[in-house]
């Protein structure tokens, strides 16, 4: 289902169990342009690294994929490509992010992933794509919102055809 919020799109997917929330991480990942950038929302356990597991995994990488809580970053080179997968829950102040080098992450062919975003405000590059993640009844919904409007139906239309493939 597809609404407008803010003037920008929001396409949003029920989610019933991991396998979907995978699922729709592997759909969006044949679709992103680079360079990208995801911002991430969700109480813990939500989901959110699950689905950067799909968008992983749909980039090529093979493997496990953990939370960077701990490390903060999670670097993966995937078929040329600089996927950046950032965790700042345990951020304390945004300025921290300069003792990792943030800027050293922002490349021309690099998709940075931040999960809770808001911790790092005024540090990180502005979002492409805003994700939220949010715990239903029986499952997951996720909203997808994207900042340029054009791509945003582009991708929405993508991932419905891609989903209903499956």
């Amino acid at each position: 289902m597809e609404t407008k919020v803010c003037d920008k799109p929001r396409l949003s997917f029920l989610l019933t169990n991991e396998h979907e929330t995978v699922a729709l991480g592997l759909a969006l990942s044949e679709l992103l342009p680079l360079p990208f950038v995801i911002y991430m929302y969700g109480d813990l356990g939500a989901g959110k690294t699950t689905f950067v597991r799909g968008l992983l995994q749909g980039m090529g990488h093979q493997g496990a994929v953990k939370s960077p809580t701990y490390t903060l970053v999670e670097p993966y080179n995937l078929q040329s490509k600089a996927v950046y997968h950032f965790d700042l829950y345990r951020l304390a102040d945004p300025e921290e992010l300069e003792f990792i080098g943030i800027r050293e992450y922002h490349d021309d062919d690099a998709l940075l992933i931040f999960e809770w975003p808001d911790k790092g405000e005024g540090m990180i590059p502005e979002a492409d794509l805003v994700i939220g993640l949010e715990y239903m009844d029986r499952g997951r919904k996720a909203d997808f919102m994207f900042s340029d409007v054009a791509l945003g139906q582009d991708i929405a239309q993508k991932i419905r055809q891609i989903l209903a493939e499956d």
